[in-house]
């Protein structure tokens, strides 16, 4: 597996990004089929989405206070 996974989580949970968010992005960026529906919210969506584009930088919006 690529270290930009390995990165890209690491840095995300250093930086306290809502752990839904980080688990839709594993599963979008290995290509895991989604949640079923009832276990599917916003962040994990966005996650999602951004972990299909391969893209490391869009959870700025989802760091926790």
């Amino acid at each position: 597996m690529s270290s930009v996974y390995y990165e890209a989580v690491d840095r995300m949970q250093k930086q306290n990004v809502d752990p839904e968010y980080v688990n839709g992005w594993a599963s979008g960026f290995l290509r895991n089929p989604k949640r079923e529906a009832q276990r599917v919210n916003e962040a994990y969506e966005a996650g999602y989405a951004h972990g299909r584009e391969k893209n490391t930088g869009g959870f700025e919006g989802w760091i926790r206070k």
